[in-house]
């Protein structure tokens, strides 16, 4: 059966947002990792620690990608944004390039999730207005 291009839709947002954590964000702290401390120094997240987020966003790219537990890979990523956006908030970083590249981030993949999980469009439905 032939999927909709809603669903085709989010499927590609979801794929670009776990094209983007892989090789943006999760490789460099595996790879790289000098430039991930390079980076993450002046945010104030400890070496030690790096890796270990390079672990949990690893995880939860990885379930959001897998269609049975995409909704909890979706809500670990969320909440590993959520500290992203306070850790920048606490350093100081410029607030639309650094600050709110989190929420960003996040409104790509609740997007994608949301046009390619018809269970998720059920349980929260956009409405026309005076519906």
């Amino acid at each position: 059966m032939k999927a909709p291009p809603t669903v085709w839709t989010g499927r590609v947002l979801s794929g670009l947002f776990a094209l983007f954590m892989l090789a943006a964000s999760i490789a460099p702290k595996f790879f790289m990792p000098e430039i991930a401390r390079e980076a993450s120094r002046p945010i104030g997240v400890a070496d030690e620690n790096i890796l270990l987020i390079g672990v949990i966003e690893l995880g939860g790219t990885l379930l959001y990608i897998w269609p049975r537990t995409a909704f909890l890979g979706a809500i670990a990523l969320t909440a590993l944004l959520g500290g992203a956006i306070a850790t920048h908030m606490n350093a100081g970083s410029p607030l639309f390039s650094h600050t709110r590249f989190g929420v960003y981030l996040g409104l790509v993949l609740w997007a994608g999730l949301w046009l390619r999980d018809p269970a998720l469009r059920a349980l929260l439905p956009f409405r026309a207005r005076g519906e």
